[in-house]
């Protein structure tokens, strides 16, 4: 199944030049489609499955939706904000243009609320200033009819007739709105007013909550019959000897749309709904059900939009039928700009619907242009007006050029960032084909041109490094030689005599080392053996040397030591087989003291000593010399006759126990000429352990202090009767294990010599 959906996904991609995508949520989104397409289809039927086809299909959708985001998300993090520059204008567009974007945003609810809400106020003002107007005439004749009644009273005593009232009846036309009606009660009895005209009559019937008011007062719009009124209700009490009497006040004026006209004057046009709107349906006053006619209660809905549904029955008022119903006054606003946009605004006006006395609200909307709340707003002070818009247009357009020059200044700071970006980048491709020589322009002055500066300075550093790395590597290379050539100076092989164990050890502090032993084999002449022809071993030299300093300098000049110590063996050798081939010669001249003092002169380490210091002194630098130890071992009489010329003295541990110091000798060689070296000899009994060492086996220091001669006299006594590669490898860990991670501090040099 998976096999043939990745078949279509790639069928259906490769038609149009495109490859099929491997991600879950785009093959997710891929198939989403068609079933969305299929569940459509199977909405379309009848039956109880309609319904349920059509929830899939929402879901469908949501899915796609959200897979569709992802997707668009991941398309512009990785396409559209590859790039830095990209990533900087998506930034400047989110802290730049995105504030001022919400500024005025912000700034146009808040200017079309504040105006909203000021022509709601100025409209809602001229409401209470006709209620107060009314009530303030209510006193008037509440106080005066009281005057008259107790007058009446107490002429007709036991009746109650018209009153006649020349203030009511003559009260003056208000041209801005409809004719004021009144009705007068005395204790709640209706009272005729004699000479009222018709049209000042009351038409309207007094409900029993609204004469329970009249004990505090009323005043506000009600609702009565379909028609919207301005009602005010006042009390006034006389006859305080005889018996309180009270005297109700009920005036009524019409809203229509000659009050409308004049609430709306200077402002637009103002519209009020005689519907009365509560916050929620319910079934009347005593329970019944609304019917949808005028004054019943009905949900709070906007009627520019959705139809306002009526209680249980389901009737609805449509928004033409609220206009149909509707009173309006003013005229329509025109505009004077393009920025003098019409502002319609609407709220809720408190109500109280007066057959029942509950209270509600009425919907009232104000449709104006900012052009005349303005005049509105500042009609007591044209001049500061006119300052103050002349004043408010200099801010915006001062507001204006900062953000362009804002935008000019983002736009270069973007370039430069931008600029220098992809210079790197692009040198770091150069750098990474192998262009060595590429180099940033720079133009500027920043620190992105610093930045530019140091890679260009990386970059020649880089150039410089490769160089001098390939040198290295040629230096390395003769390094190794060298060391190679070294190793090749030191004894090679099982060395020893058949009375005496040999073995040495050198550890360079660096890539070779200062250091110098070396064993030679003294042999008695050729053709000893008549059966292999070899020379028969009489003698074993042994030499320790250390060279001032470390390096290639001190490694140059153990060669040459080493070279001049095996010369003068050697010489001392061919000397040594020349006596024997001559030995009669010698007799018959009788010369036998020549022949012995130039063998003494060629074995005697003393006498080699001198030698070398002679040649060293006048074939080096003054300040290059070396510590140097020789010795010659008998093989016949086991004994070792040694020099010292500033070496460390070698030890001799005996089988008893007891240390031996080899010490016997003289200075450097090579820092004095005409140097002359004491000569000692130290006779080896069986399982004697010489122990010769540089300083670099004695002197390496930790936090307990040197590593020193004792511990490695113990390590040798603990190991003595192992073999001589044992005893060197145990001293080798335990230096190790002093030194740590510390880096050594100079060559080790080790050669163990053991009498058999």
């Amino acid at each position: 199944m998976a096999s043939i959906l990745r078949k279509t996904e790639t069928t259906f991609y490769r038609a149009f030049g495109r490859s099929a995508p491997e991600g879950k949520v785009a093959r997710l989104a891929f198939w989403l489609v068609p079933l969305y397409g299929l569940l459509w289809l199977a909405s379309l039927g009848e039956g109880g499955w309609h319904s349920f086809f059509g929830f899939l299909r929402w879901v469908d959708s949501v899915l796609l939706f959200v897979m569709l985001l992802i997707l668009l998300l991941r398309w512009v993090r990785r396409s559209l904000l590859w790039s830095l520059r990209s990533k900087l204008a998506l930034t400047y567009l989110l802290i730049g243009l995105a504030p001022v974007v919400l500024f005025f945003t912000l700034a146009g609810l808040a200017s079309y609320a504040l105006a909203g809400q000021f022509a709601i106020h100025l409209a809602s003002i001229r409401f209470e200033s006709t209620l107060d107007r009314m009530v303030a005439k209510n006193e008037t004749y509440g106080t005066h009819v009281a005057r008259i009644l107790a007058a009446q009273a107490a002429i007709h005593a036991a009746q109650v007739r018209p009153l006649d009232i020349p203030e009511l009846s003559v009260e003056e036309e208000n041209a801005q709105h409809a004719p004021c009606r009144v009705a007068l009660f005395l204790n709640g009895a209706p009272l005729a007013i004699a000479g009222q005209p018709s049209d000042r009559q009351p038409d309207f019937t007094v409900p029993a909550w609204a004469m329970a008011a009249a004990r505090t007062g009323f005043r506000g719009i009600v609702t009565d019959n379909g028609h919207i009124y301005l009602r005010a209700i006042h009390r006034e009490t006389y006859g305080a000897s005889t018996g309180v009497q009270s005297v109700v006040i009920i005036s009524s004026i019409s809203v229509d749309e000659t009050l409308l006209n004049a609430i709306a004057d200077g402002l637009g046009r103002v519209t009020i709904f005689p519907t009365f709107i509560t916050s929620k349906i319910d079934g009347g006053e005593n329970g019944g059900s609304n019917t949808g006619k005028p004054g019943t209660h009905i949900t709070l809905d906007d009627p520019d939009k959705e139809p306002i549904r009526i209680n249980n029955d389901g009737a609805t008022l449509t928004p033409e039928d609220l206009r149909k119903t509707s009173f309006s006054g003013g005229a329509e606003p025109q505009s004077v700009n393009l920025l003098d946009r019409h502002i319609r605004f609407a709220t809720n006006v408190p109500a109280t619907q007066w057959a029942t006395g509950k209270s509600g609200g009425l919907f009232l909307t104000v449709n104006s242009v900012p052009s005349l709340l303005y005049q509105r707003l500042f009609d007591t002070s044209l001049v500061f007006a006119y300052a103050f818009r002349i004043a408010f247009i200099v801010v915006c357009i001062l507001f204006a050029l900062l953000e362009f020059f804002a935008l000019i200044m983002a736009r270069r700071v973007s370039m430069s960032v931008t600029q220098s970006v992809a210079d790197l980048y692009g040198a770091t491709q150069q750098i990474d084909r192998g262009h060595l020589d590429h180099r940033i322009r720079v133009t500027r002055n920043d620190q992105l041109a610093e930045l530019s500066r140091s890679f260009n300075s990386m970059t020649a550093s880089l150039q410089r490094l490769l160089v001098e790395q390939q040198e290295k590597e040629r230096l390395q290379n003769e390094i190794s030689i060298a060391q190679e050539v070294q190793a090749n100076l030191f004894p090679h092989g099982r060395i020893g005599l058949p009375t005496l164990e040999l073995h040495g050890v050198c550890k360079p502090a660096r890539a070779v080392s200062g250091d110098y032993y070396d064993f030679l084999v003294f042999h008695q002449g050729m053709g000893a053996d008549a059966n292999t022809g070899d020379a028969a071993a009489i003698g074993m030299g042994i030499a320790l040397g250390d060279i001032s300093g470390k390096g290639i300098s001190a490694a140059l000049l153990m060669a040459t030591l080493h070279s001049a110590v095996r010369a003068y063996r050697f010489a001392s050798e061919e000397l040594v087989y020349a006596e024997s081939d001559d030995a009669g010669v010698n007799a018959a001249m009788n010369t036998p003291a020549q022949v012995e003092d130039r063998g003494e002169l060629f074995q005697s380490p003393s006498r080699i000593l001198s030698l070398l210091n002679r040649h060293l002194f006048r074939s080096t630098q003054p300040e290059k010399y070396a510590t140097l130890f020789l010795a010659h071992y008998d093989v016949g009489s086991s004994r070792l006759t040694y020099s010292n010329a500033g070496q460390l003295p070698p030890l001799v541990l005996g089988i008893d126990g007891r240390v031996r110091r080899l010490d016997c000798g003289g200075t450097v060689v090579g820092l004095m000429d005409g140097m002359h070296y004491e000569e000692g000899s130290v006779q080896l009994n069986s399982g004697d352990i010489v122990i010769a060492y540089s300083d670099g086996v004695t002197e390496p220091e930790n936090d307990f202090g040197e590593f020193g001669e004792e511990r490695l006299l113990d390590i040798v006594r603990q190991y003595r009767a192992q073999p001589l590669e044992v005893i060197s490898e145990q001293v080798m860990q335990a230096l190790q294990t002093w030194i740590g991670d510390a880096e050594q501090p100079d060559d080790i040099t080790l050669v163990l010599a053991r009498q058999v």
